[in-house]
């Protein structure tokens, strides 16, 4: 019978933990953990964003060890073991899935997304938007915090209105920007940047992943114009934004 891959894991882990283990593993804690744990996420969104798919499984794994190593910690301390997680999120994916394991009816991705909310909400006491974290990026906390609301009926009907609701807030933001008081400025602004959020979410879009791409693009470009004036034995701070918008264009042309 062949060793299973996943307890071999959760041994090694019980092992580096161990007096007879590794000295900086015995040394770790839920919070020194937590930069880690953050890195390994992102390093998984980068692997998809690349295509790298053998550098995905490897990313993967990095992030199941880290889960392994912190519920390690969490069984020395008798406050639950890996198996409980295992059970706990079994459970959840059941009981969260009627229209799978059950008798409950869905026509869409659309009612299967209502249909968990309401299912969390009758779980307990807890509020609805309770459970984005706080320290999401702000453009994916704002999007899931958008979604989960709409998920009970809480939202515009039509995307007609949500362009409006940005044109009124563009005004808002100019009348702050009239006034100079910055504390409204910056207030208006969260509300222009919520607005495109939600006209994100109604059209399809991540916002994240769309600026993350615009990012991108912005620094293929301007990595362009720093390539081709070093060619000319110059750099941007030798040239005009005149100069530096003529390499811009041309990046453009060539598809960057």
């Amino acid at each position: 019978m062949k060793p299973d891959p996943f307890r071999e894991l959760v041994a090694i882990l019980e092992k580096l933990r161990s007096p007879e283990g590794c000295p900086w593993d015995r040394e770790q804690t839920f919070d020194s953990l937590r930069p880690y744990f953050l890195e390994e996420a992102y390093e998984i969104l980068q692997a998809i964003d690349d295509g790298k798919y053998a550098q995905l499984e490897e990313e993967l794994g990095d992030l199941l060890m880290h889960i392994v190593f912190q519920a390690q910690i969490a069984r020395e301390q008798d406050l639950f073991t890996i198996d409980d997680v295992l059970r706990s999120i079994n459970r959840k994916l059941i009981r969260r899935h009627p229209h799978v394991f059950g008798e409950g009816k869905v026509e869409n991705s659309k009612e299967v997304l209502e249909n968990w909310e309401k299912i969390k909400l009758d779980e307990g006491p807890k509020r609805l938007l309770g459970g984005v974290p706080k320290n999401l990026p702000a453009l994916l906390r704002a999007f899931r915090v958008q979604e989960k609301a709409a998920g009970v009926g809480f939202d515009w009907a039509e995307d007609k209105q949500v362009i409006t609701k940005i044109l009124e807030e563009i005004k808002e933001l100019r009348a702050a920007k009239t006034s100079g008081d910055r504390e409204k400025i910056t207030e208006e602004f969260g509300d222009l940047l919520f607005s495109m959020v939600n006209l994100a979410r109604f059209w399809g879009v991540s916002p994240e992943e769309s600026l993350r791409g615009t990012v991108e693009k912005f620094t293929r470009r301007f990595s362009y114009i720093e390539d081709a004036l070093s060619k000319q034995g110059r750099n941007v701070k030798d040239s005009t934004l005149e100069e530096m918008d003529v390499l811009w264009e041309e990046a453009k042309r060539k598809g960057m």
